[in-house]
This record gives structure tokens, sequence and C-alpha cells, in this order.
């Protein structure tokens, strides 16, 4: 038995489809166009920087504790063959299933990364307009392009240091990652430098004071890994490998931490997908 709501419905399905057979010239009347014009999507550029960090910073976190409790006999393993308490990142990033948590993680978070380098790359462009001597202009214009140019092969570095690791091809992961540490330490630097150019006509960037907080501990960290890896690769002491690897995540935070400060730099800023009203024609 149908009620009185599924009978008044049937009823209008009816003379609908009445409608339409008999008056099939003003089927296109009664469509509606809609156009999208205006702010289709917006985002605020925040929400995308964080989530940049989030995503390596919680996979080596998901890494790290996975393959300690799990897998420490493969993390744990040496050159040498000593005593290790902490793996380095190319061993827990470098097992499975880690690897792909890792990979997945690192390759999402290449987008953002891209946008805020261009970002600043914008950002330097507008604050260099200001400075009114032209050898002074042109210096923070060209350091402002290394920042650019050394963001770039950085990126390019942690995807290859990523996907090609240390147990499948170790002569190549070691060399990638050298270009990686030595284009990060010269991007911090860069940044640092052109942060503060004139400082007398434009007030300098509002983190330049942590950039190059964070450029002298990556400097430590880094000279720290260059002599405990010496002292485990030529040497075989123990617990050389563990400073080593302590060294490593301390670089690696620095790093996360020097592109996490878009945030103070641009705020307010968004990021919005528009249609504009115009179309162009060709």
């Amino acid at each position: 038995m149908l009620n009185d709501a599924q009978e008044e419905s049937a009823q209008n399905s009816q003379l609908l489809q009445n409608y339409l057979i008999n008056r099939p010239e003003d089927v296109n009347s009664a469509l509606i166009v809609v156009e999208h014009k205006g702010v289709l999507w917006t985002c605020a550029l925040r929400k995308i920087c964080l989530t940049a960090l989030w995503l390596p910073l919680g996979a080596l976190i998901f890494c790290y504790v996975t393959a300690s409790l799990f897998q420490s006999d493969d993390v744990h393993e040496t050159h040498c063959r000593v005593y290790n308490v902490v793996p380095s990142i190319s061993a827990i990033t470098g097992i499975s299933p880690q690897r792909y948590i890792w990979r997945i993680c690192i390759a999402y978070h290449l987008g953002p990364r891209l946008l805020i380098g261009s970002l600043y790359y914008n950002y330097h462009k507008e604050r260099t307009m200001f400075i009114r001597d032209e050898e002074t202009r042109t210096k923070a214009s060209k350091l402002g392009d290394a920042c650019y140019w050394l963001n770039l092969i950085e990126l390019f570095a942690l995807t290859g240091v990523t996907y090609v690791s240390n147990r499948e091809n170790y002569f190549v992961h070691e060399k990638i990652f050298i270009v990686f540490m030595v284009a990060s330490l010269l991007h911090m630097l860069c940044r640092a430098r052109v942060g503060c150019i004139a400082s007398d006509v434009i007030e300098p960037v509002r983190t330049n004071r942590l950039v190059w907080n964070l450029f002298f501990i990556a400097i430590a960290a880094t000279i720290g890994l260059i002599i405990f890896f010496l002292r485990h690769r030529l040497l075989c002491r123990p617990l050389a490998f563990t400073w080593f690897s302590v060294c490593e995540y301390i670089l690696a935070t620095t790093n996360m931490a020097f592109h996490a400060i878009v945030v103070r730099d641009l705020p307010l800023h968004e990021v919005k997908v528009v249609c504009p009203d115009r179309q162009k024609t060709n």
C-alpha cells in the first residue's frame, strides 16, 4: 500500500515525464547554466606551510618509532659493526614499509615547498624595489635569485636522497646527500643575508635573526656530522655513528624549521583560485 506522499510523488514524476515528451523544444530552456566566477577556493598560507612541515616531520617520527620497535637489528647495523644506539635517517627510511611512508610524504610536500620558494622569490623582489642604491639593489636581487635556485636544488636533492636509498645505491645516495647539505646551508646563508641588506632604508625581514640562529645551529650540526662520520668510517669508534645520527636529526629539524618560518613572514596571506570575470580571447 502506498501512502499519500508516495502517491503524490509518483503523480508529479508522471506529469514531468509527460511534459518533457510533449514539449521537447523547451527542454534546453529549463537548464540552468552555472558560471564559475569569482573566488572558487581559498586557503590560508599558514595551513599550507604547516602541512608541508608536518608531512616529513610526522613521517620521520613514524619511521623512527616503528623501526626502533620492530626492526632494531636492521637499523642499528653499521659499517663497522660497533655498538650503536640512535639509527640514522637513511637507515629508518631505507627499510620496508617505512620507505614507502617516507617517500609518499616527501612527494606530497614538494608542491607546497615549490609554492613557498616562489612566494619568497616575489617577496624579496618586492622588498628589493625599495632599495635606492643601485649597487646594493643589484646585490640584493642576486641574493634573492640565489635563494630561489638553491631552494630548487635543495628540493631536487631531497627527492633524490629519498628515492635512492643507501641500501639500493650507497654511492649515489651519499653524493646526493652532500649536495643537499651544501644547498640547504647556502640557502640559509643567502636568506639571512638578503633579509638584512639595506636595513637603514627598509625594515629587515622579521624572521631574519631566527634564520641566522638556525644557520649557526645547522653549521655546528654539519661540523659534528662530518667529524663523527669520519670517526666511525675510518676509526670505527663505538657510538660515533650514534652521534652522527644525532647531528643528522638536528640538521633535519633545523631545515624543517627554516622552511616553516614563512608563517611568520607572511602570516595573513592566502592562496586563492579565482576565475576572471572576462575570458581571454585569442
